[in-house]
């Protein structure tokens, strides 16, 4: 099994936790990547395998697959234990809205503070108010999480894929200078207990290490998220 990866790729890190929590093997290609560049130039091998020419790419066997949410289905189907969706189909479903709400909709307004990471320029202080008026609405899903958590250890019955997918986003979000945690008890618990697993650490300490190497500093990165 083989999977392009981009260091800074939050969806490559949701199939990288996947596959760990699996216990499947793979052997993993680092697509180069810069904070002024992006992927250019596309990784041929992505570019042939992704009309988008974007990671996650997986290859197994002669199967290739692009898309998280659909390289997600698939390990699950082919390699069915441990599980990472539920058994019902309502269940299952409603795993697969909380995986495209994290992507779609808490990400959304997180994508105006990815500025942050890239060398400052000159448009700087414009994009922050950007950021700032992006607050409101990042606080809005946040909390839809914290009542989802209400009386549960995961999102689902057990741990499943909607776990991973709001973990990254959350973290992401955190990356990025985001206020915190601290007003959601709900979410900073869960936060912390999927961040202790060691397929959650290694992706953490590895984001962490690819930050010092191709990001600008985040001075605020990581605050308000308490042990407690």
């Amino acid at each position: 099994m083989l999977l392009y990866s981009g260091p800074l790729s939050l969806f490559s890190k949701k199939i990288e936790i996947a596959l760990a929590e699996k216990g499947l093997a793979f052997e993993r290609v680092l697509v180069p990547f810069t904070q002024t560049r992006g992927y250019e130039p596309r990784h041929p091998a992505v570019l042939a395998a992704n009309p988008k020419g974007q990671v996650p790419v997986l290859v197994d066997d002669e199967l290739t697959l692009y898309d998280s949410t659909v390289i997600l289905e698939y390990l699950d189907e082919a390699y069915p234990t441990p599980p990472l969706y539920p058994k019902s189909p309502a269940e299952r479903a409603r795993v697969r809205v909380l995986d495209l709400e994290a992507d779609e909709v808490l990400l959304e307004p997180i994508r105006k503070l990815m500025f942050r990471t890239e060398p400052p320029g000159s448009d700087r202080a414009r994009r922050e108010e950007q950021a700032l008026l992006a607050y409101p609405h990042i606080v809005k899903s946040l909390s839809r999480i914290e009542t989802a958590l209400e009386g549960r250890t995961f999102l689902a019955d057990d741990f499943s894929v909607a776990d991973i997918a709001t973990f990254m986003t959350v973290h992401w979000y955190l990356r990025l200078g985001g206020p915190g945690l601290g007003e959601m008890p709900n979410l900073n618990r869960w936060y912390i207990t999927l961040a202790s697993r060691p397929a959650f650490a290694k992706a953490a300490a590895e984001l962490a290490a690819a930050d010092r190497e191709l990001s600008h500093p985040v001075p605020n990165a990581f605050q308000g998220v308490s042990n407690t």
